[in-house]
């Protein structure tokens, strides 16, 4: 160790030397502990999901809003892009949805597909719901779609040998770009779809 504590003493206590590099990911540290999972299940400001459309987009993160559902980035992502579909409704279960609430939750699913490709062009996706704690929903009592963007050999050794994944992307430069393709489409569908004269 150096006696002024410089950058040496720092290395000496990382441990031995070798030629590996780290990425150090401490924002993940919250969700590890789980310090933004509520403390109870019911509605209110302690739940992310219900919490979430209180603030602005920018601040919630949030891609889209309809009249049931809005459409959120995960704050913890699998991958660039990994988006939710929630309703504003504090509900557990995929099958305590209303007839309109699954439509637009569907509706929602599709459009976050569309405005993905446009933003990011992924391979495929991964979507789903996980209903309770045991079937790995992080947080059970507010339903949240998962819409989750894929490219071949995304799945590297990364998250395999280092638990760890790279996102090439700050949150809110992901939300601004996926929130312009969402505008950009849902216009386009507008202007497309059929008149009641056709």
């Amino acid at each position: 160790m150096t006696s002024d504590g410089g950058a040496e003493d720092a290395a000496e206590l990382a441990g031995e030397a070798d030629s590996f590099g780290r990425l150090w990911t401490p924002h993940r540290l919250v969700y590890i502990k789980g310090e933004n999972k509520p403390g109870h299940d019911q509605a209110g400001t302690e739940c992310p999901f219900c919490f979430a459309p209180t603030r602005s987009d920018e601040a919630g993160l949030i891609i889209a809003r309809g009249e049931l559902v809005y459409s959120v980035l995960n704050l913890y992502p699998y991958n660039a892009g990994h988006l939710m579909t929630v309703p504003y409704r504090h509900v557990a279960d995929y099958d305590r949805l209303t007839a309109q609430e699954s439509a637009e939750l569907a509706d929602f699913t599709q459009r976050s597909m569309r405005a993905l490709r446009t933003a990011m062009t992924p391979h495929g996706f991964n979507i789903g719901l996980n209903q309770g704690a045991v079937a790995g929903a992080g947080i059970a009592a507010h339903l949240h779609q998962h819409v989750v963007p894929r490219w071949g050999g995304d799945t590297n050794f990364m998250p395999v040998v280092g638990h760890t994944r790279v996102l090439p992307q700050l949150l809110a430069d992901t939300r601004d770009v996926i929130a312009a393709a969402w505008a950009a489409e849902h216009a386009e569908s507008a202007r497309t779809a059929p008149t009641a004269e056709d």
